[in-house]
C-alpha cells in the first residue's frame, strides 16, 4: 500500500477510471452482439437498427479514449460490413 498522499490518490483514481472503462466497454461489447444477433436471423431492418445504435456507443468509447480511434473504426467497418452482406 502506498505511503504518498498522491500515490494514494493516484490508487483511487485509477480504480475510478477503471470501473468507468469496463462499463463502456461492456455497452460496446453489447451493442456489437446485438448487430451480429440481427445478422446471423437475417432481419436486415433489426440490424441496420442495431448498427446504428453500436457505431454511436463506439464513436462515444473512442472519444472518451476507452478505444483507439482505429480500433473504433475497424469494429464499426466491420459491422458496417455483416450488415450490407445480408441478402
Amino acid at each position: 500500500m502506498a505511503n504518498i498522499k498522491s500515490a494514494k490518490k493516484r490508487i483511487l483514481v485509477a480504480a475510478t477510471r477503471t470501473a468507468r472503462n469496463k462499463s463502456i466497454r461492456s455497452e460496446v461489447k453489447t451493442a456489437i452482439k446485438k448487430v451480429e444477433a440481427a445478422a446471423t436471423a437475417n432481419d436486415k431492418a433489426a440490424a441496420t437498427e442495431a448498427l446504428k445504435n453500436a457505431t454511436s456507443v463506439i464513436e462515444a468509447a473512442a472519444s472518451k479514449g476507452v478505444y483507439h480511434k482505429n480500433n473504433a473504426a475497424r469494429k464499426v467497418s466491420r459491422l458496417a460490413k455483416l450488415v450490407n452482406g445480408i441478402a
